[in-house]
Parts: C-alpha cells; structure tokens; sequence
C-alpha cells in the first residue's frame, strides 16, 4: 500500500498523508461527495475531482498488485524466477508490462514451437542463433525423429524456427519498443468493403481515409470501429514501406538479437525467422493491441464527454417550486397535458387534439385556459418532440388570447421522458395514469427541478454523449453514476419532499434504505429533525454519518437542517452562538456579521479552519443552491421546419450536446444544427466546453442548410458569411447522443506518407534509431 500511495501522490502532486487519509476514508466506506465535503481536515482539501481521480487509480493499482502476485508466484512455480526477473516485474508499472514480461512463462496451448522443443530441437535453434556460420541443413540432419513427426530436415528446421519465433516474439523489451514506435509512427487506414459503397453512405468519410493512429480524436475512432463492425469498413495499421526490402521493424528485431546478413551459411536462414516473427507473431498481436489502445481511449473521451454534459444538464437552473402545466405533443394521437403542483403532485391530466386530423384548435385552447385559471398555473412546460412547434404556437394563441392568466411557455427536452414513463419506478409513483400521460408529467416536474426528475431516468437514455452505445457500457454506467451522485449531493435534497429516486443518491443512502425514508414520512409525517432520521429502519449510524448534511429540513426544528452544517458540526456553530451572546434565528443571513468571524477561533482538535470556513459561508446563505438562474430561450415565430431555415438567419437556441468537435442546437425546427469548433469564436477553441455546455442560451447564425439530409451547420461568430468554408457539413442525430458525430467532423484524408508525423526517417538510420531506444529500454 506504501508504493501504491506514494505513486497517486506524485501522480495527484499532492502530500502522501492526504492519499492515505483518502484512501483509508474510502476503505471505511465513506462517499466521495461525504469525503470532499466533511473531511477537509483529514485530507487536506481534496476536492471531488482529485478524489474521483484517487478512487479509479487506486483500483487500478491494487489491480496490478494483486496481478504482480499472481505473476511472481507463477513464475517462482515453475522454478524460473530469477533475480533480474524478479526486479523488473516488481518494478513494471503498467499491466501492459507485467504481461509483456509474464508472455515466456504464461502457461499456454501447446504450439508448434513447444512440440518442436519436446522433439529436443531447441538447442538446433540456439546453435544456429549464437553461430550463423553452421550450415542449417547439415545441422538439422541429426536432430531427424520420425515419431516425434520431424522426417526430414526441412521437418526440424521449421520447428527450429518456430522455436526462435516464439522466443523472438516474448522478448519483453523487444515488444515495448516496437509498441511504441507503432503508436508513434504507424497510421490507421480505412476503405469502404467493395460492394457495399450505398449502404455504407454515412461513413463516406471514410472511404479512403488515413491518419496517424496516435492523432485521431475519439469521434473518428469510433465511428471507424463502428463501420468496421458493421462489416462496411476494413481498417488497416500501416507502417513505413520496407527499406531495401526488409521494414525497421524487421531491422530492429534483427539487432536486438544478433541477426546480421554477412552471407553465412545460416544468415539468410535467420534472416527469414525475424521476418516470420515479425509478420505472423509480432505485428498481429501489436495491430490488435494497439487497436484495442486507441478503441479504449476513445471510449474514455466519449465517457468522459458525455459526462460533462450530464452533469451540466443535471445541475440546469430549475423553474422552482411553481405550479406548471407540462404538455407532451402529438399529432394524430393528441397532446398530453399534466397539471402539477409546487411539490410536483399531479392534479389534473387531459387530453387535447389542436392538430389534424382532427383539429380543435379553439376547443384546445378554452381546455387550457380552464386548467391553468383553476390550478393557479404560471408556467407551460412543453416538450420539443414531435408536434412541438405546433403546439408552442398553440400555446401562444391562447396567451394572448388569456393575457389575464399572466403564463409563459418554455421549450423543455424530453429526451428520455418515454423511458420513464414505461419504467416500474413510473409506475409505482403515478399508478393512476396511463403510460402516455405520465410523460406530460415528466416534463411539467424536469422545468420545476431537472435533476429531481432526470434521476428517474437511467443516464444512458438521456442521450447528452457521442456514440454512447459503442463504448464499454460498465465503464459508462459508474461514469454516470459519479456524476449523478456528485450533482445531487452538491444541490442537497429536502428530505419530506424527495422521491425514493433521489434520495436514494443521497451519499450514504441506497434504494432500499431511500424506500424506508418514504415509508417512515409516509406513516410518521414530514420530518422535524434530522435525527429522526435514525428511526428509519435499517438506516443506521453510518448512513446517518454520510448522509445527514447533504439531507435537507425547511421549516422544521432546527434552522441548521435546512442547511448544509453537518449535525456533527453543530457544536461548532454553538459555539459561535455563545461568543456572539445571539440566537441562531439572528444569525443566518447576517452577511456583515458573518464576515467579521475569524474561523481560527473556532477550531478545535476535530473542525479545523476549512470546516469552519465552510460553516459560516453556509450561516450567511443556508442551503444555496449551487445552480444557475432560470432562463428561457425564445424560438423564432415562423421557423418551425428545416425547409424554413434560410442562410444568414440569426436565431436563439438552446445548447442540447457538446462533443470534442463542437456543439449541437436546438433552434426549434425538430432537428439540431450543428456548429462546428472552428465556428464557436473568433479565436482558436481547442475544447468545446470551454465556450458553451448543455442548456445555455446561444445566438447562432444559420452557415448552411441540408434539407434533404436534414444537416444544419450554424456558426456562434456572427459575422461569419453563409458561404464560409469554416463550418463543417456534417451533422449527427438529433441531439440524443446515439450517433452523434457519425459523420459530424469530417477527418483529414491525407495519404500516410504526406502526413508529417509519419514522415520516414531515411535508410538504416530508422532502425539504427529503433536499435537506440531498444538500449536505452534495455
């Protein structure tokens, strides 16, 4: 544990003592949010980021510890361990090395070289390697045994080199520097399967596409793996053309074990084995490495992505606690219409039929007007999937048919709110309504507090990522849970009013022990006290421990538990109660007072200066909300199709998904444009986030517009002209993440050879560099 805690440090460039606190916290079973939050003192102020980034390298570690036993125990089994060995399988520090070292001593199927060696032909092998002046054919001559099915010497001689193959082929070193080079120097190149040119349209890209395997970004890759797993693309890792017939990397191989054609009897022999070694062993098991290398990196951008802008959706300003009208659009079937209350209770639901065929536009309009005046509604959440526009037309009209009902509208994504709404969590909260009903609710209570709602959903159905369904969906899925239990807990959650859903993200709370909470409000009524909460059933000190702070109280016993002052703490505030001879009822909100606190007189052997920092911050506004203010956008009247859109148009959007080459608005025309990184600003953008995230408010000007392939490019410079070059033509799905990209970023074609990061080095002097950084490994 001392070199795996020594390692996160420097890696983290913070102090040991702050790893092993950290670390002995996790192990204790305290939450990453509880850690950040609570223990500053312990940790040093590790922030969630760092613990987040602590928490994966340290299983990744123990991972390759417990893996570096296995090896070294293995090995000493077989009675092969040797010192060297032993060293620098203690010291290897990726698992790509440990097994790189392990490969000669894996226990395996039996190959063609290990029957060669029970035949006794391995010493052949190793006389002809250490003296290429022997002759292979007569040397081979006494090592013929029929029965071992070595007849004749071309017989042993292919057995010899299977064996110096093998050996060629396990030279850890060997491996390391040709991975290396391969990652730094080969290029990935795609073609279209013959035959299948139509059906492969949306990665046309690609057709005839070539690029250093070390410089494509994630999108590309995936979409790459993409086609060649739906048999329409063959990819291809190129390495430079061989020199005088024989490539570097045959000539680095050739070096490194003492190959060299000086026209003895065995060199052109030996010669072929490192040729063989290198085509059939080597290079295909690197190629499939090295591919899976670059297939994981870009699932890691694309987790990391689409976590980005999950935690930007989530943490959307919400609506409040309002009464809203939430309607969920259709055509022929109608549109769903849920009225809920400030705690988001349903209290009414219809349905209405404004559009064709049946058309009761004014009868539609009188059915609102009558639930909003009843239900003392203010706010119209309506849902931007099919037949939005309509009906935010129609909820126009009858705004300004009922200026006396004071109402706005809002735009709201639904993305996902059918996923909730067949889901058995749907069920059990709104049993009474049919599954087509509980969207409009859906929608109503997401415009009220995004993140109440969407904790309902399973991240993945949200669809705010790119290429989502092509990465490692276990990877994906405690992604996603991170964020999610790092949004929640850093907005806290009111415990009387929270479903089982959210609370059951609460640090230190599961599903089961979230029902309990419920069921206790349920029988008990609302709580009173935080301390109550050590009644629930199965919810015991340690729960408590974590989740008490991030648990919120209004209006209950203590003003302190409708803030975030852990129970643990109050002592803290006690005390400074006392010192200022005031009620805690005075206190709160006392901004000027507040700041002429010194937190150092308030320390003690347990609340150092951090906590108390944070204390008073809390006292001066209890229970901040960390989100944004409630904003809206405005669609253009008139625009409502992608036919409307015409080159120029300056339009008001929403930000739906940011992706590594750029970002992707809903301007209300029921298909995102697309504005390309090079058109976010007038200065260079390296990363997308650093202008925009999921649910601002941007002005784009529309570049270009595609309808038949329904492809909108938008540019946020507004000066741009309709005809620039600099917006990209490509355009994923609608904003659900799914494909997003797919052809989104069109990729650089040029052949292998013109790129410069793979520009050849002339003659020998390739593997002569190879040869050097072989030693220098060595």
């Amino acid at each position: 544990m001392q070199k795996i805690i020594s390692q996160i440090a420097e890696e983290l460039s913070v102090a040991m003592p702050q790893v092993m606190a950290a670390v002995g916290l996790l192990d204790e079973g305290a939450t990453v949010p509880f850690i950040s939050r609570y223990r500053k003192e312990k940790t040093g102020g590790l922030d969630d980021a760092q613990l987040r980034n602590l928490e994966e390298r340290l299983g990744y570690l123990r991972e390759l510890e417990e893996r570096r036993t296995t090896v070294l125990n293995s090995i000493r089994e077989q009675g092969k361990l040797t010192e060297a060995l032993e060293k620098d399988i203690v010291t290897a520090e990726t698992k790509t090395r440990l097994e790189d070292l392990y490969l000669p001593y894996r226990p395996k199927r039996r190959t063609k070289a290990q029957i060669a060696r029970e035949a006794g032909i391995e010493p052949l092998a190793l006389k002809l390697l250490a003296d290429p002046t022997l002759d292979p054919q007569a040397e081979a001559s006494g090592y013929i045994d029929q029965e071992a099915g070595f007849a004749d010497e071309k017989a042993v001689l292919e057995g010899a080199r299977q064996i110096l193959m093998e050996r060629f082929a396990e030279n850890a070193e060997l491996l390391g520097t040709l991975r290396d080079y391969l990652w730094n120097q080969g290029v990935v190149k795609s073609q279209v399967v013959k035959g299948k040119e139509q059906e492969a349209a949306k990665f046309k890209d690609y057709f005839e596409y070539a690029e250093a395997i070390r410089q494509i970004p994630s999108h590309r890759a995936l979409a790459l793996f993409r086609g060649r797993n739906e048999s329409l693309l063959n990819l291809e890792l190129v390495v430079d053309e061989a020199i005088q017939g024989t490539s570097p990397c045959e000539m680095t191989i050739a070096r490194q074990v003492g190959v060299e054609d000086q026209g003895r009897a065995a060199d052109a022999w030996l010669k072929e084995c490192v040729r063989w070694a290198w085509r059939v062993k080597i290079f295909s098991h690197l190629d499939l490495e090295l591919k899976m290398r670059l297939r994981e990196a870009a699932e890691e951008e694309a987790i990391k992505v689409f976590g980005h802008n999950l935690h930007d959706l989530l943490l959307a300003a919400p609506a409040g606690n309002l009464p809203i009208l939430g309607l969920d659009p259709g055509l022929r079937t109608g549109v769903k219409v849920a009225v809920v209350d400030a705690t988001g209770k349903v209290l009414d639901t219809a349905t209405i039929y404004p559009h064709a065929p049946k058309y009761q536009w004014d009868a539609s309009i009188a059915s609102l007007a009558v639930l909003a005046k009843r239900h003392g509604v203010c706010l119209t959440a309506i849902g931007n999937g099919t037949a939005s526009r309509e009906t935010d037309r129609l909820v126009a009209d009858m705004i300004k048919r009922h200026p006396e009902l004071k109402l706005q509208k809002v735009m709201v994504s639904e993305a996902g709110a059918s996923v909730y709404s067949a889901s058995e969590l749907a069920s059990a909260e709104l049993p009474e309504l049919d599954v087509t009903l509980r969207g409009a609710v859906s929608i109503a209570r997401r415009l009220q507090d995004p993140l109440a709602e969407l904790v309902k959903i399973d991240p993945k159905a949200i669809g705010v990522g790119q290429y989502q369904h092509d990465v490692n969906q276990t990877r994906l899925a405690r992604q996603l849970d991170n964020i999610v239990e790092d949004c929640v807990n850093s907005v806290g959650v009111d415990i009387n009013t929270a479903s089982p859903a959210l609370l059951g993200q609460v640090s230190g709370l599961n599903r089961t022990l979230a029902e309990n909470i419920v069921r206790y409000r349920n029988e008990h009524g609302a709580f009173v006290d935080r301390r109550q909460l050590l009644k629930v059933p199965r919810l015991g000190d340690k729960s408590f421990e974590q989740a008490a702070g991030f648990l919120r109280i209004n209006a209950g016993d203590n003003p302190l538990d409708a803030s975030s002052v852990h129970p643990e703490a109050y002592p803290v505030v006690e005390k400074i109660l006392r010192k200022a001879g005031r009620r805690i009822q005075d206190v709160i909100g006392d901004r000027s007072f507040l700041r002429t606190l010194r937190p150092e007189q308030f320390t003690d052997e347990r609340f150092g200066v951090p906590t108390v920092t944070d204390i008073i911050a809390e006292l001066e506004k209890p229970g901040r909300d960390p989100r944004g203010e409630f904003k809206t956008a405005s669609f253009q009247e008139g625009i409502e199709k992608v036919a409307d859109l015409k080159p120029d148009m300056v339009l008001e959007g929403v930000v739906t998904n940011v992706t590594n080459f750029g970002a992707f608005i809903d301007i209300g025309v029921h298909q995102d444009g697309l504005v390309h990184i090079s058109a976010m600003a007038e200065k260079f953008v390296k990363d997308p986030r650093d202008v925009v995230k999921a649910g601002d408010l941007v002005k784009v000007k529309v570049m270009e517009v595609d309808v038949v392939r329904k492809r909108i490019g938008l540019s946020m410079r507004l000066s741009d002209q309709s005809d620039s070059d600099d917006v990209n033509r490509g355009q994923g799905k609608r904003g659900r993440g799914v494909s997003s990209g797919e052809t989104a970023a069109k990729p650089k074609q040029k052949p292998a050879r013109q790129q410069k990061p793979n520009t050849p080095v002339a003659g020998g002097a390739m593997a002569a560099a190879l040869a050097d950084a072989l030693k220098k490994r060595s």
